[in-house]
């Protein structure tokens, strides 16, 4: 009868015996043997592993981890009021420091929002708030702030907690809610400034375009009237030398064709004249160009 069963718990035996004593390791973990509550060893080798039936095992991801903290309100140099929204990418460097300070995940971001709250609020009482939000890069220090609080985020929490602390960054800055109305009518005010200032520039340039638009057109009307007059007075002198040839040659008929002009301009439907019977006027209508002789 025991015969029959020996192979069996033989075999129950020594499965339990090596479920007891192996064990395996991912690549994505680390792993303490603890005897009796204390840490004995670390396992940061992945593949099967030995250990005592009596000790436990403790598993940690070896992975990068991003903590996302609540927002909190900060303190600038020139005592501006900022809601800072960062988060924190961390991961496990010691095992056994870890497991000795803070023991699981909750307790450690617990320990890294106080380190990076802390070291946050110092860094940010260094720089005034137009370095950290403005529209001209080289006035900017956000990345130098970020990257400083960093090393010393991960410098305090690898020697406290065993923590290596990869980055910390800002994903959202914003100002509280009884600072955004006033904000907004200083932004406003600005840019009214601004553009009163414009319109201004835009006006005085557009005077000195119609002064100089206006001084040109005289200059223009001058040189055009200078031309006409040169103009006028050249075909006056030349009507003139033309009457002068036209009377030597027939004086007689140069009269007629001046009286006759003369006739066209004050003489129409509309016109009565009263003149003497002997007016020098009416002389070539009474008698024609013989009785004008």
């Amino acid at each position: 009868m025991i015969q029959r069963y020996r192979m069996p718990i033989a075999v129950a035996a020594s499965l339990l015996l090596a479920w007891l004593t192996l064990f395996t390791v991912p690549e994505t973990e680390f792993a303490i043997v603890t005897q009796f509550g204390r840490p004995v060893r670390t396992v940061t080798q992945a593949g099967l592993h030995l250990k005592w039936p009596y000790q436990t095992l403790l598993r940690f991801d070896r992975r990068l981890r991003v903590y996302n903290p609540r927002p909190s309100e900060f303190l600038t140099r020139d005592k501006k009021n900022l809601v800072i929204e960062n988060y924190v990418c961390w991961r496990i460097q010691n095992p056994e420091r870890f497991v000795q300070t803070v023991g699981d995940t909750v307790s450690a971001e617990m320990r890294l929002h106080d380190i990076v709250w802390s070291g946050l609020a110092a860094a940010l009482g260094n720089y005034d708030l137009e370095s950290l939000v403005t529209p001209n890069p080289e006035r900017m220090h956000g990345d130098e702030l970020m990257e400083s609080l960093a090393r010393h985020t991960d410098r305090r929490a690898l020697e406290q907690y065993g923590i290596e602390v990869v980055d910390v960054r800002i994903k959202r800055l914003n100002l509280p809610e009884q600072n955004k109305q006033s904000v907004f009518a200083r932004m406003r005010a600005e840019r009214e400034r601004i553009a009163r200032q414009y319109r201004a520039e835009g006006e005085e340039q557009a005077l000195k375009i119609r002064a100089q638009a206006d001084r040109q057109k005289e200059e223009i009307l001058s040189a055009a009237y200078r031309e006409a007059e040169k103009v006028r007075g050249d075909g006056d002198a030349q009507s003139t030398r033309i009457y002068g040839a036209a009377y030597s040659r027939d004086p007689q008929f140069y009269k007629m064709v001046r009286t006759l002009e003369a006739y066209k301009k004050i003489l129409d439907d509309k016109t009565t004249a009263v003149l003497p019977a002997d007016s020098e006027l009416l002389r070539l209508l009474t008698r024609g160009r013989t009785g004008s002789k």
